[in-house]
């Protein structure tokens, strides 16, 4: 059955009941398996999960009552992502600015959405209100169609693909096994940017704090290299590996051998891991906005690790082992968030893509304020250099 997804205040009991008697029945008639965020949460984060249900809903059910900035947020998130031909908006008829149930200074349909069609309820009679969004419903899906409930993936699996066959080739080559690949792409609308741009950027994108930069740009004959959807760099070394693209499109790859297989092979070292991923959170906001991508433009960031197995975690100071080991031997986590959310969300964002790796050696867990000392450390690090 395909999912629809209802945005509204929680918490609140009369809008409980709008929900049970009108707005699920309606969906539930149109084929619709109707989810909420507080009620269908499958134990993952918040924002990330939110996210998916927009995403992945062929419609969205958006209860504008009680002006709740997290609603209009999510509104606007769909909106951003090119789902507002899937979203319908409604809300209590005393939000009305033109009905005579509206009071001048209460709570009212904003603004920037009174113009849209806004499908007004009234609470004495969600039966008429049921009746008419089950039509609404109906006539959207006459004009978009369905989807199957399934999002169109960001992801470009042929070029992804393709790096990732001739990335492993390289790194087999020096001998090495660990690895981390990178990858992060925007949703529509994405940029058009020249070779000399893209590398222009790259440059100025890099973090010069914590060893071997994420996405290095060399003057060398390991130079990143003009390709015709982009630029690309391969580094092989001795004792380690690079290798990494960005398309005209901002879409970006890379694959890095572990840091630790240079300095404490066998081991995993879980500050090193949070640190490398909060470069590498900075160093895509750092790429794009020199790309002049505007920061209200959803990311969509994967982290992959392989080459775990039998590793044991630790720190990145001499002598110092947990004694937990992996028997798993990759894992990988991906989120989503507009680009302002680097900044304003970034021990969360690092917390939300690195926890799931540490916890494959034993359940091994980190306190919140052990992820914000990190990575503010490399954060105010990153600002002096």
């Amino acid at each position: 059955m395909e999912q629809a997804f209802i945005i509204m205040q929680i918490g609140n009991p009369d809008l409980d009941r709008v929900c049970a008697e009108a707005i699920v029945p309606a969906l539930k008639a149109c084929g619709f398996d109707p989810k909420r965020v507080d009620k269908h949460n499958e134990g993952g984060l918040l924002k990330s999960e939110i996210i998916r249900f927009i995403e992945g809903s062929d419609i969205i059910v958006a209860d504008l009552t009680n002006e709740r900035p997290n609603c209009y947020l999510e509104v606007g998130y769909a909106m951003g992502v090119d789902k507002f031909r899937n979203l319908i908006l409604t809300a209590r008829d005393d939000h009305n600015q033109g009905s005579a149930k509206y009071q001048p200074g209460s709570a009212k349909v904003h603004f920037d959405l009174i113009g849209y069609d806004v499908l007004f309820w009234d609470a004495a009679n969600l039966l008429a209100f049921r009746g008419e969004l089950e039509k609404r419903v109906k006539r959207r899906l006459s004009i978009i169609g369905r989807t199957g409930g399934v999002a169109a993936s960001a992801w470009d699996k042929d070029w992804l693909d393709r790096h990732r066959s001739a990335s492993r080739a390289g790194l087999s080559k020096v001998g090495l096994m660990g690895l981390t690949e990178i990858r992060h792409v925007l949703s529509p609308p994405k940029p058009n940017v020249t070779p000399s741009e893209l590398l222009q950027a790259a440059r100025q994108a890099e973090i010069h704090t914590f060893g071997w930069p994420i996405g290095v740009v060399l003057d060398t004959d390991q130079r990143p290299r003009p390709v015709s959807d982009g630029i690309l760099a391969e580094i092989p070394a001795p004792d380690s590996f690079d290798y990494w693209s960005l398309r005209r499109n901002g879409d970006f790859y890379l694959l890095q051998s572990l840091f630790e297989d240079r300095y404490r092979p066998g081991c995993i070292l879980y500050d090193t891991r949070i640190i490398r991923v909060t470069e590498a959170l900075l160093h895509c906001a750092r790429l794009y906005t020199r790309l002049g991508v505007p920061t209200t433009s959803v990311v969509h960031f994967a982290l992959f690790h392989a080459g775990l197995k039998g590793r044991v975690l630790s720190k990145n100071v001499q002598g110092v082992g947990i004694a937990r080991k992996s028997i798993e031997d990759g894992i990988e986590t991906q989120t989503q968030f507009a680009l302002a959310k680097v900044e304003s969300n970034l021990p969360e964002l690092v917390k939300e893509l690195v926890a799931p790796l540490l916890e494959l050696f034993d359940f091994f867990k980190l306190r919140d304020q052990e992820y914000s000392r990190l990575v503010d450390g490399f954060v105010a690090e990153s600002s002096r250099s």
